[in-house]
Parts: C-alpha cells; sequence; structure tokens
C-alpha cells in the first residue's frame, strides 16, 4: 500500500506541480464530498489520478503527506520517501491520555420503583422524570469539577504548537463526537463550542494554518457537529469559521510570544525533525538565513532578561526547542505528550534537555519504537518516542516503555499492561548516567532484559575512560579518540597485489566478527584470501605512512547491524595506515610507558585493553546506550573501564582479537 500511494502522489505532481494548489483542491473535494455527501475520488478532478483503496478512507492522511511534502521542498529536501504521522499512533496516545477524563458516566436511576410497574398513562411522564433528575445531576457534578475539561472530558485549553495539517485536533474531535452522544442538542453544541473556542493551535506555515482550519471546519461538519442548513441545536457553519480563525494561527512561537491569555492545559505535537543546518537549502540566501534565524534563536530573551532556550548544542534540531518551548508554556501540572526521535533518549547534544525533563519537570512516561521494527513515519529511518511529561516539580522515576508494538495497544485504552517496561528511579539512574539522565535501550526478550540490566549493573560504577583519573590516562593527558589519517577517495589507494611492496591500508570492512572473535582481515595478514575477495579491494597504500614503528589500538566507525555487536576493536601492526572510515585511540607516551612496565611489551598491553573492550558485556554497554547507527567520540570516552592487571583477571569474559 506505501509503494501505491507513494505512486499516486508522484502522479499528481505530474498533473499538478504546484503544491499549494494541490492542497488546495484536495480540500475543496473532500468539503463537497461531505456536503454532497459522495465520495472523495469522485470530487477530484478528472485528470488527477484515481485515488488507490488505501486513501480512500483517510483524507486526512493524504492532506498530511501533501502537507509534507510541500514543506520539504519548501527546506529543500527531497519529497521521495515523504510520508505524515499515522492516524493509528494519534489516536493511541489520545486514548492513553484520554481514557481516565470521560466525566459522562451514568449513575443509577434515582428512582425506587420500576416503570414497568406504573400504569401506562404515567410512564412517559415518569421517565421524563427521570430523564431530567439525570441530567441535573451530571450538571450539578460538572459545575462542581475544575473548569479544565469539556463535559466529554476533553482538557482545555488544549495546544499544538507546530499543528501541521491538524491532526491532533482532528482525532481529538472524533473523541469529543463519540463522548457527546448522550448529551442533548442543546448541550452537545455549547460543549462543541467550548471545546473549540478551548484550541490553541500554532504553526509557523501560513500553509499549514490556512490547512488546518480548513479540515477541522470540514470534520466538523462529516461529525455533524456544525450545521449545513442552519440548525439551531448546531454550531453555524460561519460560526465555526470564526472561531477557528481566531484559535488556528500563524506563529512562529519559538520566537513569537503566547498569543493568547490563558495557557494551555494540555499540549500535543509531533516537532519539526529538523536541523537548522538542513532549512533553506532551496533558498538562494539560504546560508544567510540559516545563520540568521541561529543566531536569533540563541540570542532570544525573555523580558527578565533570561534566555529562552538552554538546550542549544551541537547541530540544533528544532524539535528539542519545541520541547523547552512547551514546558515554558502550559500550565503549572499541565500535560505535554510530544512525539520526537528515539535519540533524544542518549544523545549527547540532548543532554541539556533530559536534564530540563528531569530537575525541574516530571517526566512520568516514553515510549519507544525502534527504527527495525516499526516505521511510524514513512521517510523516517531513526526510532520514534512519545514523552508525557507534567510541567513543574521534579522527576523521581521515569517509566520507559520499549521496544513496544502495535499489539501492545488498545484503540480505547491505550497502552496496555503487558507492554515492556524499565522503571528508572532517580538514585540509580543518576550513577548509571553520571546525571545526564540518559534512557537506556533494553532489548524485548524477557532474558536479554536480564543480562543488559546486569551489565549496567556491574558496570555503572566503574571509571570512563575518558575521565581524567581513569588509570590509562598517565601524566595529566588522556586517551584521544582519533579518526584514521587516510582519505577513501584518494587517488594513492590502490587494489592488493601479492609481488607488489606496500603499506598495508585498513578500512571498516577489514575488521571482521569471526564466532566470538574479531580479526583484522586483510591480505597482509591472511594469505587464503581470494583473489576476488572484496578485502583485497582498496587495500593498498602507496603514500607516507605518518604514524610509524607503533601499534594502535582501532575500532570501525560504522555499526554493521548484521553482525550482532555494535563495536569491534583489533590491534593494528605497527608500519599500517587507517582509512578515516575507522578510529583509533590516540595514548599519551606516559601510558604507553605504563604499559610496558606492567605488560611486558606495548603490543601485549594493547593487546589485554582491546580483549576488555571487545567483552560481551562491554558490547551490551555500548548498545544499551547507543544514541544512533555511527560511533561517536563521546561513546567511547564514556566506555566503563576498570584496572586491566592481566589477562587471566579481566572482570568479564572477553573476546580475543587476533591479527
Amino acid at each position: 500500500m506505501v509503494n501505491e500511494a507513494s505512486g499516486w502522489f508522484a502522479r499528481v505532481d505530474h498533473e499538478c506541480n504546484d503544491r499549494v494548489k494541490q492542497i488546495e483542491i484536495w480540500l475543496d473535494a473532500w468539503e463537497k464530498s461531505v456536503i454532497k455527501n459522495i465520495p472523495v475520488a469522485a470530487a477530484l478532478p478528472e485528470n488527477w489520478p484515481i485515488l488507490p483503496a488505501g486513501l480512500l478512507s483517510e483524507p486526512g492522511t493524504v492532506l498530511d503527506t501533501l502537507l509534507s511534502r510541500f514543506e520539504a521542498e519548501e527546506d529543500g529536501r527531497s519529497v521521495r520517501g515523504i510520508g505524515s504521522i499515522q492516524v493509528k499512533l494519534v489516536d493511541l496516545i489520545l486514548a492513553d491520555e484520554f481514557k481516565n477524563t470521560n466525566s459522562m458516566k451514568n449513575k443509577e436511576p434515582l428512582a425506587t420503583i420500576s416503570i414497568s410497574a406504573l400504569p401506562p398513562g404515567f410512564r412517559a411522564y415518569a421517565e421524563q422524570m427521570n430523564n431530567d433528575v439525570q441530567t441535573k445531576s451530571k450538571m450539578d457534578r460538572f459545575s462542581q469539577e475544575t473548569n479544565n475539561q469539556t463535559r466529554t472530558g476533553i482538557p482545555i485549553p488544549f495546544a499544538d504548537l507546530s499543528v501541521g495539517a491538524g491532526i491532533f485536533p482532528d482525532r481529538m474531535l472524533k473523541i469529543h463526537s463519540e463522548r457527546c452522544n448522550n448529551l442533548r442538542s442543546s448541550l452537545k453544541k455549547e460543549d462543541t463550542i467550548r471545546l473549540l473556542e478551548g484550541l490553541q493551535l500554532l504553526d509557523a506555515s501560513e500553509v499549514a494554518v490556512y490547512a488546518t482550519r480548513r479540515r477541522l471546519l470540514i470534520t466538523l461538519m462529516k461529525l455533524n457537529l456544525v450545521s449545513l442548513n442552519d440548525e439551531e441545536e448546531k454550531i453555524s457553519k460561519l460560526d465555526a469559521e470564526l472561531i477557528l480563525e481566531n484559535n488556528v494561527l500563524c506563529r512562529d512561537i519559538l520566537i513569537d510570544d503566547w498569543p493568547w491569555n490563558e495557557k494551555p492545559k494540555f499540549i500535543v505535537s509531533k516537532p519539526p525533525w529538523l536541523r537548522i543546518k538542513d532549512k533553506f537549502r532551496n533558498k538562494e540566501n539560504g546560508s544567510e538565513l540559516r545563520k540568521r534565524m541561529s543566531e536569533e534563536l540563541r540570542n532570544k530573551s525573555e523580558l527578565n532578561g533570561k534566555l529562552r532556550f538552554s538546550a542549544l548544542r551541537g547541530n540544533v534540531n528544532l524539535y528539542r526547542l519545541y520541547v523547552e518551548r512547551a514546558l515554558q508554556i502550559v500550565q503549572k501540572d499541565g500535560k505535554l505528550r510530544m512525539i520526537v526521535p528515539d535519540s533524544l533518549l542518549r544523545e549527547k547534544s540532548s543532554s541539556p534537555l533530559r536534564k530540563i525533563l528531569v530537575s525541574k519537570n516530571r517526566w512520568e512516561t516514553c515510549w519507544s519504537f525502534s527504527e527495525k521494527s516499526h516505521r511510524l513515519f514513512p521517510g523516517h529511518s531513526q526510532g520514534v518516542l512519545v514523552i508525557g511529561i507534567i510541567a513543574g516539580g521534579r522527576t523521581e522515576v521515569l517509566t520507559s516503555f520499549g521496544p513496544l508494538e502495535i499489539g501492545d495497544f488498545s484503540n480505547k485504552e491505550g497502552l496496555n499492561s503487558k507492554a515492556p517496561f524499565l522503571e528508572l528511579e532517580r538514585g540509580p539512574w543518576s550513577t548509571w548516567t553520571d546525571a545526564s539522565w540518559a534512557v537506556p535501550r533494553i532489548p524485548r526478550d524477557s532474558l536479554e532484559r536480564k543480562r543488559a540490566l546486569m551489565a549496567i549493573n556491574n558496570l555503572a560504577d566503574e571509571p570512563r575512560l575518558g575521565e581524567g583519573d581513569n588509570w590509562l590516562n598517565q601524566g595529566g593527558k588522556t586517551i584521544r579518540v582519533r579518526a584514521g589519517e587516510i582519505e577513501q577517495n584518494s587517488n594513492k589507494i590502490s587494489d592488493w597485489e601479492d609481488e607488489k611492496e606496500c603499506v598495508p591500508l585498513i578500512r571498516s570492512g577489514h575488521l571482521k566478527l569471526e564466532g566470538n572473535d574479531v580479526i583484522l582481515s586483510h591480505p597482509a595478514v591472511d594469505n587464503n584470501l581470494s583473489e576476488d575477495s572484496p578485502e583485497r579491494i582498496q587495500s593498498i597504500w602507496e603514500g607516507e605512512i605518518k604514524i610509524k614503528d607503533k601499534p594502535r589500538i582501532i575500532c570501525q566507525t560504522i555499526i554493521n547491524s548484521e553482525l550482532g555487536r555494535r563495536l569491534l576493536w583489533s590491534v593494528l601492526p605497527k608500519n599500517y595506515v587507517l582509512a578515516n572510515s575507522m578510529n583509533y585511540l590516540q595514548i599519551p607516551e606516559e601510558t604507553c610507558k605504563m604499559l610496558i612496565e606492567e605488560f611486558g611489551d606495548l603490543e601485549n598491553g594493547l593487546n589485554i585493553i582491546v580483549k576488555y573492550l571487545n567483552s560481551d558485556n562491554l558490547n551490551i554497554w555500548s548498545n544499551v546506550w547507543a544514541a544512533n547507527s555511527n560511533v561517536n567520540n563521546y561513546e567511547i570516552f564514556d566506555l566503563p573501564f576498570p584496572k586491566l592487571v592481566n589477562t587471566s583477571s579481566l572482570p568479564f569474559n572477553g573476546n580475543k582479537s587476533k591479527i
């Protein structure tokens, strides 16, 4: 279905290459289909391609995708593979959030006489009396409750700071419609108006605001909450349009102030997953616009002079700023649900944001979906994360659910009780992460989960490789992680020739896993490689050797997930060169002298270190704390590294590195 839908959007581009016009045409057809009660496909222009079955049932999904493609092209990104958030995920988030908010549960009837026992002439009167008593009871109970939700249990004000094409408020209106079926027409109208006036929807794109206003109006008509024929017991179309015009606004909330007097009680959103450096690629002055945007965000301050954002670090991703901004805007004790990349849990550049979530708010839950098991966003190759936060206070326990599967959810109740989870208590959690509040990626299998938790507990108290007081960092100097010295596109690289005197070049493909052993598979050390072996390709360096007469500890930088191991370590012999697809440890001279004293010679000492680096427990550690599929330098610096004495006294079962 995904391929069929992708092909349909490509054919739409062929018929109409104006993406704003595409959105207008689709909205016109959708509105016409609702008013005339005909399929949306019948309302499309004749030259548009035939709508595939998979897109017929959810017109909103088409609108979401059309807008996503428009925004991608505006930023200069490829529209190929661009999709939209899945409706099912939105429904699951809202179902989980609203499962305990419906206040319209009926009490037992107050009458003590069976109506069927009354004479026929009194039955209608008695039934009306019971209905009036029940309605009054509900109204009295409602008036006693806080003013923070509708009669149907929707918290208001309800906000989305990056509303896109309006999928969250659209699905929220459907929940409201289902819940108000038992309300009298006058109360249904009153409650719907209250809900619409409680919407606080923003987007920095005028096209998105236009799309959301029209979508919500169409949805209200489809749900029979807005009148098409001026019925008094329903909201008029004009009144609904006026409310939406005031409550769906075009604002860049990262820079602008909050435009309403009241702060939201509940914020739900999928903010842009976009780095500043990836914006404006389609603009002639894109570089200038990016620089201006970055400076404006970094320098933005509040009336008290305090900088607005503290989560700006590295290649700033906008989603982090939206999360921090949402926490500034929401009411105290208000709630946030936001869909963000799974990397927020572990990447170093997200550490300032995690500290805000933990130290100044109650980070209650996170739902993790791996990039391998679920593609919740077509076009996204990374894992998906849903975070749930209560504003204010501080986090004592975070419940981390995952890796999740769709089977872990119910359409009515959200997350079910069988979903795998881990409770992170503040004390042990702080020890595990040195108070960076990273969240480990724990396997789903129960046995593997136990092994992972055991490895974390065993290693958490050990000193880290990059810490100054680690035993490997001698003479006040620390080990550094360096990239290989040879550019792989150099014209001085050639294929292996057996008879030729040459300098062996090692690239990532030369590190292999053989059973439980990491080996260096290169024609310089393995005479049994066949002539057509890929290890013989680009394996000779014909230039100068920069690092001579010293063996090195090396590691690949790009993960091969098929190996089942994240990091592969080996000792590189002296007078070999290393491609820049590899990392190596730059070990201080003082440390080299210490290794010779401790282990007899340098190469023996390096092999003992490598044996520990390839140990099973350290591999588990690197997997649970990995932020992405690349080996980041800080990941190596943060590896737990106890003092090693000799190969027989290693604290963990290790793998031998062969040369």
